[in-house]
């Protein structure tokens, strides 16, 4: 039984992201934009970070040093794009495309390391010719789930309460397509964010208070926002009762409650653990789209087969070079500070992530 907790907490992770998507969808389609349900969302979410944060980690607050402040402020920077852009990509495309595409963040993640020269590029080696192809491989599937939609497969264009109102009068493979040129943009930021937040904390090792600063930062740039660009009061209402719910759960179950999950797992199974189970977020969503009249096309399913192959390599030569104790391993970073990890302890940030 103790072994099966894991692995239970993991699926119910995915099915909470998954959730999380659907529910932004619906706040979407009752007339909310993309600024003011990230300010709601990230609001309510700091309501219930800040007395956690305070009450485990009172005695790990932070100095208000310029280099914390600078550092908090970047990550809630790119927090608040990252949410932006997600969720209006989400609100082109579907949760089912979304969280296919959101698999890239690995192979993307993998690129900017070795720009950065934090991890060595030998391609002569096995496990950086995997992770190379993946990354390939995972590109081209995002490619083909974005521009092919090819015939229906399952649901209907009926009754749905996913669809938005007229994709702001784009007919829908316009539409289909910048929604997932648009989550292709937020993987990236997402990498971005991802290194950025390594660095900040080996600095500073307190996830929670990272993510209070982080969800405060993206709550500010996301109400200044919000007051210039939405002058239709309508997109600030609670009401209908389904907009305060969606809210609710993208709140609570978007990021505290997965990031939770997330560290848990990581300490009791490790980070390899972790990972692998993202990919069951894409037959989560599949499953939720059929249930919810979505209708889902054959070039998503293709897309996203070839995206899980992508990322399985990636990872698989990630998980190699673990075994190996190479340098630009996850565990050969504990003994080489002048190494960011690519993956170690990230996977509670994927989750993050890929809340909206």
């Amino acid at each position: 039984m103790e072994s099966a907790v894991p692995l239970m907490a993991m699926v119910v992770q995915q099915l909470a992201q998954v959730g999380s998507m659907v529910a932004a969808k619906v706040a979407m389609s009752s007339g909310m934009t993309p600024f003011t349900f990230t300010f709601y969302s990230s609001a309510f979410s700091t309501l219930i970070l800040i007395p956690l944060s305070f009450l485990l980690h009172r005695s790990a607050l932070p100095p208000l040093w310029p280099t914390f402040l600078y550092g908090f402020f970047l990550l809630g920077l790119m927090g608040f794009l990252m949410q932006v852009v997600g969720i209006l990509g989400l609100q082109y495309s579907s949760p089912l495309l979304s969280t296919a595409i959101l698999q890239l963040i690995p192979g993307f993640t993998f690129i900017l390391a070795v720009i950065l020269r934090m991890e060595n590029f030998d391609y002569k080696s096995l496990n950086t010719v995997a992770k190379s192809v993946g990354t390939l491989v995972s590109i081209i599937g995002a490619l083909v789930a974005t521009l092919y939609k090819g015939p229906q497969v399952f649901g209907n264009h009926l009754n749905s309460i996913l669809t938005a109102p007229s994709h702001f009068l784009l007919n829908q493979s316009s539409a289909w397509v910048i929604g997932g040129l648009l989550m292709m943009i937020t993987s990236l930021i997402a990498s971005v964010f991802i290194i950025s937040q390594a660095f900040v904390l080996k600095k500073y090792p307190t996830e929670l208070i990272v993510m209070l600063f982080y969800s405060s930062c993206t709550t500010i740039l996301c109400a200044a926002f919000s007051l210039i660009t939405e002058r239709d009061l309508n997109a600030w209402s609670l009401s209908p009762q389904r907009r305060l719910k969606a809210l609710i759960y993208s709140g609570f179950f978007g990021n505290v409650f997965q990031v939770s999950i997330g560290s848990w797992c990581v300490r009791k199974r490790g980070p390899l653990f972790v990972v692998m189970f993202h990919p069951i977020g894409i037959v989560i969503a599949m499953a939720a789209s059929i249930f919810l009249g979505e209708t889902i096309h054959i070039g998503s399913l293709l897309g996203s087969i070839i995206i899980l192959l992508g990322f399985y390599s990636v990872i698989w030569g990630k998980a190699k070079e673990w075994k190996m104790g190479e340098n630009n391993g996850w565990k050969s970073l504990e003994s080489n500070s002048n190494n960011v990890p690519l993956l170690q302890n990230k996977v509670d940030d994927l989750s993050m992530i890929q809340n909206h």
